[in-house]
């Protein structure tokens, strides 16, 4: 598991870093560090092996809004949690409106830090309880995605927890195809990291075992 906290106070990231290893007790969590949005995005690409990305709202150099219409763009498949000193229901609306697969604020205890991470890692999108922020709409509510051969291939690997590199090596593709894949997955469900995208394909009867169970 290895895992980048973007926070511009050193004591801040210091305590996640410690927090974050009751994540997978049986292994040790790599925590890396970044003061700023633009070190972070530097070990963002220096890292594709990143599994989660844990963002403070407020930064010096760029607002949590903003950064993760970067991290959406230029690394699609990374979910992104927002933490905020803030309780504020309608910053959590708002980025979980543009891809944020987490809102947490920083008066929580450590117990609920894990307990949200464990379930986004899980595929699911979280955000305080008190907040009463819905999933989003069902799939009665929207139209259905439709996908090519191909690209049912590419979900249905990637709903196995395959990375890009291991879809490419299976289905013998190169790097930049699976990315445009993976890519158009996304835009079809309307969301923008694999692990919405994940979640939506299981509302929509998607699952590991075939392209479509509907």
């Amino acid at each position: 598991m290895k895992i980048l906290v973007v926070d511009d106070h050193a004591l801040v990231r210091a305590g996640l870093c410690q927090v974050l290893q009751g994540l997978e007790p049986l292994e040790t969590t790599e925590v890396i560090e970044a003061g700023d949005c633009a070190r972070a995005f530097v070990l963002a690409a220096s890292h594709p092996d990143l599994d989660l990305v844990l963002l403070d709202y407020h930064l010096p150099d760029m607002n949590g809004l903003a950064a993760l219409g970067v991290f959406g763009k230029r690394h699609p498949e990374l979910p992104v949690v927002i933490l905020s000193g803030s309780a504020n229901p309608s910053i959590a609306q708002r980025v979980l409106a543009h891809g944020a697969v987490g809102f947490i604020t920083k008066s929580g205890l450590s117990d609920e830090l894990l307990h949200a991470l464990r379930q986004v890692l899980q595929g699911q999108v979280y955000s305080p309880p008190e907040f009463g922020i819905g999933p989003g709409p069902s799939p009665t509510e929207a139209k259905a995605p439709v996908f090519t051969p191909r690209q049912q291939e590419v979900l249905q690997l990637l709903l196995g927890g395959c990375s890009n590199r291991d879809i490419s090596d299976q289905l013998s593709l190169s790097d930049e195809t699976v990315k445009n894949h993976v890519s158009s997955i996304l835009r079809g469900f309307g969301v923008k990291t694999r692990t919405q995208a994940a979640l939506q394909a299981g509302r929509w009867g998607y699952d590991r075992s075939s392209p479509v169970s509907r």
